[in-house]
């Protein structure tokens, strides 16, 4: 007979259903039992799968218990007590965990504890003990404690620059919103370099957009601003942005998208071609009517 001796009565509730779903059994069954007023999940000696029963507990540690120790950390350790921040960051945490964040994931270590946890749960079923979960927990997977606090540490890292970008974003649309557009369609090529069209295809030379720029913003914003392409395009304050490049995920064209939103449209690199072609051709055709 092995007893997991849990701290609270939802544990033992959650853990006991967890083991009832992973074994797909019926809570009649007397093999796995649950005694709520002692916090006790009770593990027969008869049941003939404790291979499956260990596995379902190493996923109870993994999968269940990883998000209360993840709450934890941020409350206890960073004071992070808005529900919302907290499953905010845990969303960052996971989408490093499922590889969605190549960038992050090169500052967290190789999850080289997770095999240290079954042989946790491996030794501590061998004898069919009771044991406390708490104390297991504390004695037996604090590696892992450790591995979840760097986790937690490069998350809420990331979580404050996504913060500080929102507020950057939210700032200049504010100064935006207060602008009359210069000129009603832009074209902007993302090459090498970042080249300006106005709405006839003539190249916006660089002295020219330097002479656009409001001094205000630079003066307001010297480090988040980038002179080259942001200070000319809030200054310009164009109603419609024609954006051609190969990489539509790129950051700089997702800030842009992001500052000024309907605003913008999409484009192939190769469309580019198209567009100055049917342009011209118009202008042309407008010359010789006249």
């Amino acid at each position: 007979m092995a007893e997991i001796i849990f701290r609270s009565k939802m544990d033992a509730k959650r853990c006991y259903d967890h083991l009832l779903k992973c074994l797909r059994y019926h809570p009649n069954n007397e093999d796995i039992l649950l005694l709520e007023d002692r916090h006790i999940v009770k593990i027969s000696e008869s049941i003939g799968r404790f291979g499956e029963v260990k596995g379902a507990f190493y996923e109870f540690i993994v999968k269940i218990k990883r998000d209360d120790w993840f709450r934890a950390i941020l409350q206890e350790q960073y004071f992070f007590e808005d529900p919302e921040e907290q499953e905010h960051i845990i969303e960052i945490i996971y989408s490093v965990l499922e590889g969605q964040r190549e960038d992050l994931a090169v500052f967290i270590k190789e999850n080289a504890e997770e095999p240290k946890i079954r042989e946790a749960v491996e030794e501590i079923f061998q004898d069919h003990v009771s044991f406390s979960f708490d104390s297991f927990f504390k004695f037996r997977l604090r590696p892992y404690l450790k591995l979840l606090e760097s986790y937690v540490e490069i998350s809420i890292d990331e979580y404050k620059m996504e913060q500080e970008y929102q507020m950057f974003i939210q700032t200049l649309r504010d100064f935006l919103a207060s602008r009359d557009p210069k000129m009603d369609t832009l074209h902007l090529l993302f090459d090498e370099e970042i080249t300006f069209f106005d709405e006839q295809f003539e190249e916006i030379k660089r002295g020219e957009l330097m002479k656009m720029i409001d001094r205000k913003l630079l003066f307001n914003h010297p480090v988040y601003v980038d002179s080259a392409s942001i200070a000319p395009l809030l200054s310009i304050a164009p109603k419609t942005i024609h954006l051609y490049t190969k990489s539509p995920e790129e950051p700089l064209v997702r800030t842009i998208k992001n500052i000024f939103e309907e605003r913008v449209i999409i484009k192939s690199y190769k469309g580019l071609r198209h567009t100055k072609e049917w342009i011209q051709q118009k202008n042309s055709a407008k010359e010789n009517g006249a």
